[in-house]
């Protein structure tokens, strides 16, 4: 009676989920209400896993896979808005998947000694007790399991997987994989049994090695199982236990794709015979297949493929998710030579009412991507993208729980040290609909999105507290300017504007200060600024001006200099610290350097890692820069950075202190400054946050100083003064994050204040590395005045 009052209770509070700070519903009927970490069924500083999620046949247990901690993991999902750890099970080796009849979770275990000796377990865990009743040998390394709908079935996908690092790491590799039957006959384990079912002389490819990797199972009974290397789908009667039918996968052209990792997104290219190599497989309905094409030797079609039980193509979807990351700011750059967005999970359900939804992860994205599919020729339409979800880093596992209007993603990346964490998401269908993306963009000239990640600086124009802009950091070359339209749901990426050095300012800059800083052989101008104009910096602040037209940028310097000797963390000097002014050029596609402002050379031959953050144009006509954190080689105290002020007028640097809060993180850390932004009555607003995300995450807030109240010094003048702050908002603690019902981003760098109170926010995903790739635009209404 408790459980289901407590699940009354959730539901009825889903009706209500809050649409706080401006959290306004977007596409699609699906958000996140939910975000479950799996160290909490062990403990924060041990790592954990999550990799194939399913649920108990009530909807209301969560069972997991830990690979790392050789367990299953337990979650109570009675009330889905707050997931509550309910325990792990020890297992005799690595759980890789797992499937529920009845009272009990299947969970197939990899036992091998090698890639040779290979030996596998299904072990029969009963659900409530979490214990298990029964052990039944494969005969081999598993993969996949799948349970039938009536329950009669189980089939274990047999992988045998190859040694990667063995030769040229190809097929064939034996011993061959197969598929095990399982009889789930009646309601005791001790009465099951098993069945092999040979796979060899299927597949073209590699017909000796058949190496299955994943396995679903339709009404019929009828097994759709994926053998990845060897680009083939293969139908199976767990009835009879032989093979019906099997095709290949085949091959897929690609167009406008990025396919070169230049730290630039250029969906420009085209790939050619494409083989698909699909992972996962679902049933749609009875009749119809979906893959999700992964890819592993020498394919990756970057999508998904809709299927006939013949093999005949329904529908794929071409470059349709590589667009669709780019668009939001999920495209992993570092991926372009290999498989792209990589989708590898793909799953079906028939939710109430009859809505047919089919949901791909991507795991290099982390990602799903949720579309709809109705009833049509061949039994199923082609599906129509509906909205894309935001996951943990490296979504394995999908499950729906149609019956309770929910969709379940376990993410396997476990970090701490990157601030990642592994998780089970939750997210519900509800009635106020989703809420990602919150930032997306327009398309360029030729059909492609204008690629964005990496956000690092934000600022409001100052005739329209709607229009912002913002730039990327160093992650990407080829810096930019973007605007975005804020009065928009979601925000809009309108243009991008290309820096450019039309003048040659820049280039003489760095050029002085390369003749003035003594052995820094990896200080290259030319690697700076390219011989077409464009630029490569550290964009990490940009700022609006009192002169029309004029936009200001802060570039942080990168490597370290000590008396002219590159510091002894291996950080070479590379760049000093600057500010750039930029006017749009005669056409307004792109911005021309006007002006170049660089921090004092006696300050730039101590420089420090830690450089400039933000940049702002103060009320007084100076422009005030935030250094991220102290300069440890000029004597600043561990627990100040610098606030520097350039006087427009006379051209001239002083310099106050800013004081930080000390970390309050379990987890260690620093704190320190990411952003500017003047307010109306002359004061700054700072954004000030550690390096913790996730439950880590403890030092996120605002506050306002006024540059006025203390006499800035110059660089050669010994200690600076420090500034008063006064808090504005504690980020954590006033809700900004609450709706969105994930992870705290480590990386709030971005901070804009409109001329009447109240701004916004954005965080970096730092390009999808070591990233879940989740960017949000924050409004927060009222909280900076």
């Amino acid at each position: 009676m408790q459980r289901t009052l407590a699940r009354a209770a959730a539901l009825a509070a889903l009706a209500g989920v809050a649409l706080a700070g401006g959290d306004e519903p977007q596409q699609g009927p699906f958000r996140r209400i939910a975000t479950f970490p799996v160290f909490l069924n062990t403990d924060i500083d041990t790592e954990s896993v999550a990799e194939i999620v399913t649920a108990s046949e009530d909807g209301n247990t969560l069972v997991y896979t830990d690979s790392e901690n050789e367990s299953l993991g337990f979650v109570d999902l009675t009330n889905p808005l707050a997931p509550a750890p309910a325990g792990n099970l020890p297992l005799p080796g690595e759980p890789t998947s797992v499937a529920v009849v009845g009272g009990f979770a299947l969970a197939s275990v990899n036992t091998s000694v090698d890639f040779v000796d290979t030996s596998g377990s299904l072990e029969v865990v009963d659900i409530q007790t979490q214990t298990i009743v029964r052990s039944l040998p494969l005969g081999g390394q598993p993969d996949a399991i799948a349970v039938s709908p009536d329950g009669r079935f189980a089939a274990v996908a047999i992988e045998n997987e190859r040694d990667e690092d063995l030769g040229d790491g190809a097929p064939p590799q034996l011993p061959a994989g197969f598929l095990v039957v399982v009889d789930l006959v009646g309601d005791d384990p001790a009465d099951w049994g098993t069945r092999a079912v040979d796979l060899t002389g299927v597949a073209d490819l590699f017909p000796e090695d058949p190496e299955p990797e994943f396995v679903d199972i339709n009404r019929f009974n009828i097994a759709a199982v994926t053998l990845q290397e060897n680009n083939h789908v293969v139908l199976v009667s767990l009835e009879l236990g032989v093979v019906l039918a099997s095709f290949s996968a085949g091959t897929v052209d690609l167009e406008q794709v990025d396919v070169n990792e230049n730290d630039l997104v250029e969906q420009t290219a085209s790939l050619t015979a494409v083989p698909r190599e699909p992972d996962a497989v679902t049933w749609i309905g009875d009749f119809a297949l979906g893959t999700a094409d992964e890819g592993d030797l020498d394919g990756g079609s970057r999508g998904f493929t809709t299927w006939t039980v013949f093999g005949q193509t329904l529908y794929e979807p071409g470059n349709e998710l590589e667009h669709a990351v780019a668009r939001i700011g999920h495209y992993p750059e570092d991926r372009s030579e290999n498989k792209g967005n990589e989708p590898e999970g793909i799953e079906y359900a028939r939710f109430p009412g009859g809505d047919r939804y089919l949901f791909v992860g991507s795991e290099r994205s982390s990602v799903v991507f949720v579309y709809e599919v109705e009833r049509g020729f061949l039994g199923i339409s082609e599906p129509r993208f509906v909205q894309v979800l935001p996951t943990g880093v490296g979504p394995e596992g999908l499950v729906a729980i149609p019956e309770r209007d929910l969709f379940v993603v376990a993410s396997e990346v476990d970090d701490r040290g990157d601030k990642i964490r592994s998780s089970i998401m939750v997210y519900a269908r509800t009635a106020v609909g989703g809420n990602y993306p919150s930032i997306e963009s327009v398309d360029r000239a030729d059909g492609t999105p204008i690629p964005w990640a990496a956000l690092s600086g934000l600022a409001v124009d100052r005739h329209d507290d709607e229009l912002l802009y913002t730039v990327h950091d160093s992650f990407y070359g080829r810096s930019r300017v973007y605007e975005i339209d804020a009065s928009s749901r979601p925000a809009v990426i309108t243009a991008e504007l290309p820096i450019v050095d039309s003048f040659g300012r820049l280039a003489d800059g760095l050029r002085r200060i390369a003749d003035v800083i003594p052995g820094a052989p990896d200080f290259d101008p030319d690697a700076i600024v390219h011989a077409d104009g464009t630029v490569n910096l550290d964009l990490e602040g940009v700022a609006t001006s009192a002169t029309d037209g004029v936009l200001w940028v802060c570039s942080e310097g990168a490597g370290n200099l000590t008396a002219g000797v590159s510091d002894a963390d291996d950080r070479p000097f590379t760049s000093p610290n600057l500010i750039l002014r930029l006017v749009r050029n005669a056409s307004g596609d792109a911005l021309e350097i006007v002006g170049v402002v660089a921090v004092p050379i006696p300050l730039t031959l101590d420089q420090f890692r830690f450089g400039l953050e933000g940049v702002a144009e103060g009320a007084d006509g100076s422009l005030y820069v935030a250094f991220q954190r102290a300069w440890q080689v000029t004597g600043d105290p561990a627990d100040r950075a610098r606030i520097g002020r350039f006087d427009l007028t006379n051209r001239t640097w002083t310099f106050a202190y800013y004081p930080l809060d000390a970390p309050e993180s379990a987890n260690g850390g620093w704190v320190g400054l990411g952003d500017l932004a003047p307010l109306a009555d002359g004061r700054l607003a700072v954004l000030e946050r550690d390096n913790q995300g996730g439950p880590d995450a403890a030092v996120k807030r605002v506050y306002t100083i006024d540059p006025l109240e203390v006499v800035f010094t110059t660089a050669e003048a010994g200690m600076p003064p420090t500034l008063t702050k006064t808090l504005a908002s504690d980020l954590l603690k006033d809700g900004a994050f609450d709706p969105f019902r994930g992870f705290v981003f480590e990386k709030v760098e971005g901070l804009a204040v409109r001329p009447g109170g109240g701004g916004f926010l954005v965080n970096d995903n730092d390009g999808v590395d070591d990233n879940s790739g989740e960017t949000r635009l924050v409004r927060i209404p009222g909280l900076i005045r």
